[in-house]
C-alpha cells in the first residue's frame, strides 16, 4: 500500500530523525537517492548535459549535491539559481565536482538532456513566482527529462491544488513517504513517473496517514471468496432500484456489475425489468416497491431513475431500511444530510464532480480544483461514506481515517453507463459485508483494471504488470467494462 503523509507531519518526523544524525546526512540520503533516480533516466551519465534548477530551500540543496554526485560521474553540470539564496554546503560541493553556474539559463536548457526542479519545496503555495515562470516554461518546452525534486514546482503538497503555474515534470523522486498532492489531480498530473526514496523516516512516521492508495495485494485480501458452505445469502443479495422507461440501461449496466461483482443473487425492482431478464436472466425482478422486493443485504439505489415522483418515494424506501446502502446519480439529487446522517446503517455516496458541486452548493469546477476537500466536506456533511468519481478517484469515510486514491483507472472509462457498473459492483462488495470504505476502494480498484483490460484489448488471465497495468490501447463501452471485472479479479488474485 502506498502512504501520503502531510507536510506538517514530515516535517516532524524529519526534525526528529535528523535530531539522530549528523548534520547534514539526511539531505544527503535524500541527494544519493535522486541522483540514482537521475542516472536511471539517462542513457548514460558521462558526458550527459544536467541543468538544475535551484530555488532557496532544501529541496534546491537536494538538487545541488544530487547534481555534485552527477558531475563526478562525468555530467556536465549546470545551476541556474532562483531564490534570494542557494544552499551554501550544496554550491560548494557543486563546484569541487566540476559543476558551474549558468551565464545563459536559457541556452543551458535549451541544450540539456535532463532538468533537476528544486524550486520550491514541500511548503511551497499558489504557483510559481513570476521570476522562475519564464525558466520553467524554457525547461519544459526543452526536449529535456524534466525531474522534479520531491514534487513539481508551483503544486499544493498536502492537497494537489494548481492555483498558479506550476512545471509539469516527467518523473518526480520524493523523499521518505509519498505527499498527497502526488497522488491527486490536478496536482498529479504533473508529477509524472513517481519513486519513492527510502531515507529512514518510516520509524518516525505517524502509524495512520493523511491518504492510501490500495495495491494489487490489499484489495487480493478484501475481496470475498465463497467457502464449502456458502449459498446466495452468505454471499450477499443486492437489491437494485434503478433504471427507467427512457434509462433502461442503466439498470442493466448496474446489475452486470453487481453479478460480475460476485453477488449472491440480485433482486432488482424498476421499471426496466425486462431489458434485465434479457440480459440477465438470473435476477430476481420485482415489480412495486423496494420494500416489498424481499431480503437483501444491501442496496443500489439512484442510476437512470430520473426525476419521478414516485422514484423520490422509492429512494425515500431505500434509505429508511437498515442495511447498506450506496446511491448514486438521480438518487442523490436533492439528497437531504439530515436524512443520510439519520441512517443506523452505513451510506456510500457514489457522486461525480457535478453531482457533488450540486450537493456542496458550489460550481464544478471548483470540485475539480480541490477534490481532496470535496470528498472529504461531503463525507463530513452527510455522515457517510463518499466515493468521489473523477480523473481521480477518492474515497473518504464519515470519520478521521486516511483518504484513499484509486491508482487505477483510464481517461476511456469517462463514458456513458460506467458510473454504472461501478455502483453495481460496489454494491455487491457492500451486501457481501464489507465495511463501506472497503467496499468502494475495492470496487473502484477493480473498475479501473476492468476498463484497462477492455481498453487494451486483452483476453483472458493475465497478471497486470503493477497496479498501473498496461497501456491502454482504445475507447471502451460501460459494458466492455462489466464483462472485463472476471479478469481484474483474477489479476489481483494472481501469484506474484
Amino acid at each position: 500500500m502506498r502512504t501520503a503523509h502531510c507536510v506538517e507531519t514530515v516535517r516532524a518526523a524529519e526534525a526528529a530523525l535528523m535530531a539522530r544524525l549528523p548534520e547534514g546526512a539526511l539531505m544527503q540520503r535524500a541527494a544519493a537517492g535522486l541522483a540514482a533516480a537521475c542516472a536511471g533516466l539517462l542513457p548514460r551519465v558521462y558526458g550527459a548535459r544536467v541543468v538544475l534548477l535551484v530555488g532557496s530551500g532544501d529541496n534546491g540543496g537536494d538538487a545541488l549535491y544530487a547534481g555534485a554526485r552527477l558531475a563526478r560521474r562525468g555530467a556536465g553540470v549546470t545551476a541556474v539559481l532562483l531564490g534570494a539564496q542557494a544552499h551554501e554546503g550544496g554550491l560548494a560541493a557543486l563546484r569541487a565536482a566540476g559543476g558551474r553556474l549558468a551565464d545563459d539559463p536559457f541556452a543551458a536548457l535549451a541544450a540539456a538532456d535532463l532538468v533537476l526542479d528544486g524550486i520550491t519545496g514541500i511548503g511551497g503555495r499558489g504557483g510559481l513566482r513570476p521570476d522562475a515562470v519564464p525558466v520553467a516554461r524554457a525547461a519544459r518546452g526543452s526536449d529535456a527529462v524534466v525531474v522534479a525534486v520531491d514534487l513539481p514546482s508551483g503544486v499544493d503538497a498536502d492537497t494537489g491544488e494548481v492555483t498558479g503555474e506550476a512545471l509539469r515534470a516527467d518523473a518526480t523522486v520524493t523523499f521518505g513517504t509519498y505527499k498527497p498532492g502526488l497522488l491527486v489531480d490536478p496536482a498529479r498530473e504533473y508529477a509524472g513517473a513517481l519513486r519513492l526514496v527510502d531515507i529512514g523516516l518510516d520509524a518516525f512516521l505517524p502509524g495512520v496517514p493523511e491518504m492510501e492508495a490500495l495495491q494489487h495485494q490489499d484489495v487480493a485480501r478484501l475481496l470475498p471468496v465463497p467457502g464449502a458452505e456458502s449459498d446466495k445469502y452468505r454471499r450477499g443479495v443486492l437489491g437494485v432500484f434503478a433504471g427507467s422507461t427512457r434509462y433502461p440501461g442503466a439498470a442493466v449496466l448496474a446489475v452486470a456489475g453487481a453479478l460480475r461483482g460476485g453477488a449472491g443473487a440480485v433482486r432488482y425492482v424498476g421499471p426496466a425489468g425486462d431489458a434485465v431478464l434479457a440480459r440477465h436472466p438470473e435476477t430476481l425482478v420485482h415489480s412495486g416497491r423496494p420494500e416489498k422486493a424481499g431480503r437483501v443485504q444491501a442496496w443500489v439505489v439512484g442510476p437512470g431513475l430520473g426525476e419521478g415522483p414516485g422514484h423520490l418515494v422509492a429512494v425515500a424506501e431505500v434509505l429508511a431500511s437498515d442495511v447498506p446502502v450506496l446511491v448514486d446519480a438521480d438518487g442523490l439529487r436533492g439528497l437531504d444530510p439530515a436524512v443520510v446522517r439519520a441512517r443506523t446503517a452505513p451510506t456510500l455516496l457514489t457522486p461525480h464532480a457535478g453531482e457533488a458541486a450540486a450537493l456542496l452548493g458550489v460550481a464544478r469546477e471548483e470540485v475539480e480544483a480541490g477534490r481532496l476537500a470535496a470528498v472529504r466536506e461531503l463525507a463530513e456533511r452527510f455522515g457517510a461514506t463518499v466515493l468521489l468519481k473523477g480523473s481521480t478517484t477518492l474515497v473518504c469515510g464519515p470519520g478521521a481515517g486516511p483518504v484513499r486514491v484509486n491508482p487505477t483507472g483510464t481517461s476511456w472509462l469517462a463514458t456513458a453507463g460506467s458510473g454504472d457498473v461501478l455502483s453495481g459492483l460496489a454494491g455487491s462488495l457492500l451486501a457481501a459485508g464489507l465495511p463501506a470504505v472497503d467496499a468502494a476502494s475495492a470496487a473502484a480498484y477493480l473498475h479501473g483494471l476492468a476498463a484497462r483490460r477492455a481498453s487494451a484489448g486483452l483476453e483472458g488471465p493475465q497478471v497486470m504488470a503493477g497496479p498501473a497495468g498496461p497501456v491502454t490501447a482504445g475507447p471502451v463501452t460501460a459494458g466492455e467494462v462489466a464483462e472485463a471485472l472476471r479478469g481484474a479479479w483474477q489479476d489481483v488474485n494472481a501469484p506474484a
